[in-house]
């Protein structure tokens, strides 16, 4: 049955990676992937997409080869992994010959279950050979997109992998990106020759992000401003030249923080030991360029700032999905000035296909208007994925935080359309606010502008208040862009009817002087843990992480980390429900850290608090929540957010299975289980025969939880073993 293969999964998944649940979308494709089908995977950075190809790797009896274009990424990941006590290994030019034919050696005697390659290796005849030398039950590609010269990081070496599927054609492929226009989502398709292949699309949503866009005035002073708010936090700033990079930094180190340059001009060497640095806490901030891909799996990346423009909302959208890969509130600042257009323009000019150059402009000018949006940031960044944002504002952009309030905008509204009308809508948005303000400059002058009407008469506005009603008119439709290197404004239908019928319109007010004071939003549900623990934790796992010649990370995550300083877990039971905490980590590091929280428990007179967010919350619950009044609880089920409950429960009394269940509702198979629990528990006549398992399975159960003496799931694991999962105890004891 489906769903007592995902019981099994989802036990591995606890056992290596120290999870409890699957997150959206992992549980099906990770199913589909088992059945031995291809699958393309569309989601974004921090979504979990490795999983989908790591589990089912643990469960094939094969190798699982994963193609990877980023050394270093690879070896963060093979690091984690065997952390976790995964056997993995990498093969790339960072190796010498005698470790690849250690590797090989190992490979050939199906002593590792995961191989991560670089996609060059892919070309060359003798390591073809090696390759069918090798059980592969698995081929996962990674940054599916760079196989695409439509994407935005096009890298040639990716065309080997048409090598790789005529060799090994009935060999399953799971081809993973984090961004992908439907455009590139075909191109990887049908290079891959996988036509067949469903695509999963999460989505692109990452809530636990803030954008901001703040204007490029002071920028450096305000760089430093926003540096303060994150003390000993990774930060990573993106620049538009290598100089710029190392400028920036060096005047950052002069500020007394802890940051380093990396581009593409820094010898392998320096690049590597900067990365490195960054990637073990040993340096705060990196500055680099947008032009060069930085392949890091850190997940403590807590503020993303876009120094210079970016050049493409794809490449925008890649760079600050490295913030905040754990769930935790990050930030994204991206400073703005229009003149930095200027910059990339000049490039653009030189490229010779006119095609090609026509296509980077139109990204380009998607990326100043990102900028100067006065709607909803997240809004714009989903739809340009396809995905429509369903609440009307976000509560985590700068558009969205900041204040609402609306002012009568009709007489500057009349000005600014009238302009544009007058200088006969063949002219961007700084030259018809040069026309407003007055401004005598030579193109105005040349164009007899200085003798119009509407000549001057906003020069009592700022020009940042002209530009932004000029960008909010065309938000709201009264005006339009054209496309191309020197976008035109031009009035449409709403605006000519605007002005013919002399029409009000109020628009928010503008709140320039509030940028700085924007926060970022914190995720709902946050544990308001001790920090001080956090950070007694943090250095013990700094230590050991110096010892294991890892990044702190790999030892646990901040996650991890803040879940141990809110319940304070001082025994192996409480431990395991960690996020993160599988029985690897527990066997290596659990003694450490439960006598630093045990010691700083008892010295402030603290006690440990209960984790019901885990495996075993349900059957505390059903313990504590005996005597409860079933009424009360059975308004919960019925009303508002509590309907969840009532649609698992139509799926049930229809016969439907808990893997099919949770496949339609996009929920895990624990929370479904929850439902269950909750509405029998409720009174709610529910339809669970069909749940029942095999009958030898239940009686073994059933013995378990009489000689336990009690509803507690742990202890009846403890009985039976490792053979049986927390979700199949919890669907047995419904039946008891």
């Amino acid at each position: 049955m489906q769903y007592l293969i995902l019981f099994l999964m989802q036990k591995t998944l606890k056992k290596y990676f120290g999870y409890d649940e699957f997150r959206p979308l992992q549980a099906e494709i990770i199913s589909h992937v088992l059945e031995k089908n291809n699958a393309f995977v569309l989601m974004p950075t921090g979504g979990g997409k490795s999983l989908c190809f790591q589990l089912p790797a643990l469960k094939f009896p094969g190798i699982t080869l994963v193609i990877s274009p980023l050394i270093a990424l690879m070896k963060d990941q093979v690091d984690a992994l065997r952390a976790n006590g995964v056997e993995a290994e990498f093969i790339n030019s960072s190796l010498t010959s005698t470790e690849i034919n250690r590797i090989e050696n190992r490979s050939r005697k199906g002593e590792i279950k995961i191989l991560y390659l670089a996609p060059e290796r892919l070309a060359l005849s003798t390591f073809q050979y090696f390759l069918k030398s090798l059980e592969i039950s698995l081929i996962a590609i990674d940054e599916a997109h760079c196989i695409s010269e439509w994407g935005h990081d096009f890298r040639p070496d990716y065309r080997n992998l048409a090598k790789l599927r005529n060799i090994f054609p009935s060999v399953p492929v799971i081809a993973l990106t984090a961004t992908a226009t439907d455009k590139v989502r075909e191109d990887i398709v049908r290079q891959l020759e996988m036509k067949d292949a469903p695509v999963f699309i999460s989505s692109f949503n990452r809530p636990n992000l803030t954008y901001v866009v703040r204007p490029k005035k002071n920028a450096f002073a305000n760089l430093v401003n926003l540096l303060k708010k994150y003390p000993d936090r990774s930060v990573i700033i993106y620049c538009f030249s290598r100089k710029e990079t190392e400028s920036i930094a060096a005047d950052l180190k002069q500020k007394g923080f802890k940051a380093a340059a990396y581009h593409a001009g820094l010898e392998n060497e320096k690049r590597r030991k900067t990365q490195e640095k960054f990637v073990r806490d040993e340096v705060q901030i990196i500055v680099a360029t947008i032009a060069f891909g930085m392949g890091i799996d850190k997940p403590d990346v807590r503020l993303i700032v876009h120094y210079s423009l970016p050049k493409s909302i794809e490449g925008y959208y890649q760079e600050t999905g490295r913030a905040g890969r754990d769930g935790l509130p990050s930030e994204c600042v991206l400073f703005y000035s229009y003149g930095d257009t200027m910059k990339h323009n000049y490039f653009l000019r030189d490229i010779q296909d006119e095609n090609e150059r026509k296509g980077a402009q139109k990204k380009l000018a998607q990326v100043v208007e990102y900028a100067e949006l006065r709607t909803c940031r997240r809004a714009y960044l989903l739809g340009y994925f396809s995905e429509k944002q369903e609440a009307e504002g976000c509560g985590g952009c700068d558009v969205c935080l900041r204040p609402k309030e609306e002012v009568d905008a009709t007489i500057i509204s009349q000005k600014i359309l009238s302009a544009i009308v007058r200088t006969g809508e063949r002219f961007g948005g700084r030259y018809v606010m040069s026309v407003l303000r007055g401004s005598r400059v030579k193109k105005v002058l040349e164009f007899g502008h200085d003798q119009l009407s509407v000549f001057g008469i906003a020069k009592d506005s700022s020009e940042e208040e002209i530009m932004y009603f000029i960008n909010l008119l065309i938000a709201k439709g009264y005006a339009a862009k054209s496309e191309g290197e020197y976008p035109m404004i031009y009035l449409t239908n709403l605006g000519k009817k605007f002005l013919n019928n002399r029409e009000k319109i109020f628009l928010l007010s503008p709140q320039f002087e509030k940028e700085s004071e924007l926060e970022v939003k914190k995720k709902k549900g946050a544990l308001e843990y001790d920090t001080q623990l956090f950070e007694q934790l943090r250095a013990i796992r700094k230590s050991l992480a110096e010892q294991k010649g890892v990044p702190p990370f790999i030892v646990f995550s901040d996650v991890a980390l803040q879940e141990m300083a809110y319940y304070f877990p001082q025994n192996k039971e409480s431990f395991l429900q960690i996020s993160g905490v599988g029985a690897m980590k527990l066997s290596e590091y659990g003694e450490k850290f439960m006598g630093v929280i045990g010691d700083y428990a008892k010295k402030n007179n603290l006690v440990e608090k209960q984790n019901i967010s885990h495996r075993d919350a349900p059957s505390l619950r059903l313990k504590n929540n005996r005597n409860q009044d079933k009424e009360v609880l059975a308004r919960r089920i019925h009303g508002g957010a509590g309907s969840t409950y009532m649609e698992t429960k139509e799926r049930l009394n229809a016969g439907m299975s808990l893997g099919r269940i949770a496949s339609e509702r996009k929920l895990s198979l624990v929370t479904i289980i929850a439902h269950i629990e909750k509405l029998k528990e409720s009174g709610e006549e529910i339809e669970i025969e069909h749940l029942r398992l095999p009958e030898k399975r239940f009686q073994e159960i059933k013995v378990a939880f009489e000689k336990s003496g009690g509803a507690l799931l742990s202890p009846v694991l403890n009985i039976l073993g490792e053979d049986y999962s927390y979700e199949e105890l919890r669907v047995a004891r419904l039946f008891l």
